[in-house]
């Protein structure tokens, strides 16, 4: 493992507030919430946590994507079964086996490959958060991904031979959090290693005073917190304009 699996950290947070910008509409069968103005060939695509694509922080974050120049979209990849309440009170376990790892990756797999089937954009990048982040790093796999570039930010479930998959020429930014059992030091340093290894293009950012789930779940009554989910956001922007920036 280069993270293990979700666990009760991943099954509750903080509400944001805010007023999303974009809108809900059926895409290849998915329910998918998109924000931009549809007039570029630079995508986004948000791969979820377990609270998927109606909580309001994450379409928060995906407005702000947008306003940065990209078309965004979040699928839903949970079946129609988000998560509503942030106070870990689902059974987290019984969660987990509906939405088990053959069945998530097929529906990514699906958004992802019609999405370029029918637009072609020229540059496509991928972000995952916790459960998400084993479905976004897939996307940048050497030879069936559909991503270019990928972010992902306090991860779960990522296996090494996932990571070591990775195509050389698609880079990867991971944001982690100090306090992480699901993505351990022992276990952020053994990614680190096998992406030097391999001769990966990557950044590892370790934001300190923060838990699993800041960059879209953190109390940003906290400045602390505050600061490392904004910093992450500006870092994925950069990530993302530095690998398209010739498009």
């Amino acid at each position: 493992m280069a993270s293990n699996p979700p666990g009760p950290c991943c099954f509750k947070g903080f509400y944001h507030t805010g007023e999303p910008k974009g809108h809900h509409k059926d895409m290849y069968g998915m329910e998918t919430y998109v924000s931009g103005n549809g007039k570029t060939d630079k995508v986004l695509v948000i791969i979820t946590d377990v609270f998927g694509n109606k909580l309001n922080n994450t379409l928060l974050v995906a407005d702000q994507l947008a306003d940065a120049g990209y078309q965004v979209y979040i699928p839903d990849i949970l079946f129609g079964d988000c998560l509503e309440k942030l106070d870990n009170t689902v059974n987290f376990q019984e969660w987990m086996t509906k939405h088990n790892k053959v069945a998530t990756k097929s529906v990514v797999d699906k958004f992802m490959e019609n999405l370029r089937k029918e637009f072609s954009p020229k540059f496509v990048g991928v972000i995952g958060y916790c459960f998400g982040a084993k479905y976004a790093v897939q996307q940048v796999h050497k030879t069936d991904g559909h991503a270019d570039v990928c972010a992902i930010a306090h991860p779960s479930f990522v296996e090494i031979e996932e990571v070591e998959a990775i195509g050389k020429n698609k880079p990867i930014l991971i944001s982690a959090a100090e306090s992480d059992v699901t993505f351990s030091a022992e276990l952020r340093h053994l990614t680190e290693a096998s992406l030097s290894k391999l001769g990966m293009r990557y950044q590892i950012d370790l934001f300190s005073g923060v838990e699993h789930g800041f960059a879209v779940r953190g109390d940003t009554s906290n400045p602390v917190v505050k600061y490392a989910k904004e910093k992450v956001l500006s870092d994925q922007v950069y990530w993302f304009n530095t690998f398209s920036r010739d498009i």
